[in-house]
């Protein structure tokens, strides 16, 4: 998978906590943005522990992880994974940081022109101009009677380069996303699951610092 994609499930998290309530079709968007409206307007921060699972034709079977995960909005996401190895995937602003110390690596990688284009693409629009980008269609999830699936699939060669589908699940309660999954060009696939999520709470600046070996 390309370097520039290893981040975008971090990125993409960001865009949809920042936009719940713009991704559905016409005959689920008056309900989802009537509920999403007061979250997206309140969200300040957020943690979860998360589950993410990747595929690829170089991999026998999928490649399982798990961690947590800490948002403050608007830029600022860690995400901290405690298996099968520990290391930190930091953003802050247009820089991301990765540090794996088992392996080594401690890099610091500009993602300012890509955070320019999500933004382009994602934030802040209105249906009508995310569907100028996407087809989508959002209906009852059939694998998950407590939530909607939206499926975004872009319609510009710029996006659909990097990549090819991006399905959401957002939880009908609580209007939260409880998974995501990403499509690569290539077939490879990347799922992020959510659990124990928490809204507005306090975190403390160590969360930021990385994990030890």
């Amino acid at each position: 998978m390309p370097l520039k994609w290893l981040w975008t499930p971090l990125t993409a998290l960001a865009v949809v906590m920042l936009s719940l309530d713009r991704v559905a079709t016409a005959d689920l968007f008056d309900e989802i943005y009537a509920r999403g409206r007061p979250l997206e307007t309140s969200l300040k921060t957020l943690t979860a522990v998360f589950v993410e699972e990747s595929t690829s034709s170089l991999l026998a079977r999928p490649l399982i992880a798990r961690g947590t995960l800490a948002v403050v909005r608007p830029h600022r996401i860690v995400l901290h994974y405690v298996e099968p190895e520990r290391r930190t995937v930091l953003i802050d602003g247009d820089t991301m940081r990765m540090l794996w110390p088992s392996r080594s690596i401690d890099q610091r990688f500009a993602i300012g022109p890509t955070q320019r284009r999500i933004q382009q693409y994602f934030v802040d629009k209105s249906p009508t101009q995310l569907r100028s980008h996407f087809d989508i269609t959002a209906a009852d999830a059939a694998d998950r009677p407590t939530a909607w699936q939206v499926t975004m699939v872009p319609r510009r060669k710029q996006i659909r380069e990097g990549l090819s589908k991006l399905e959401l699940w957002i939880e009908r309660d609580t209007v939260m996303l409880s998974s995501l999954l990403m499509t690569f060009p290539n077939g490879d696939t990347k799922r992020m699951s959510f659990d124990e999520v928490r809204v507005n709470p306090a975190i403390d600046e160590s969360v930021f610092k990385p994990a030890g070996p």
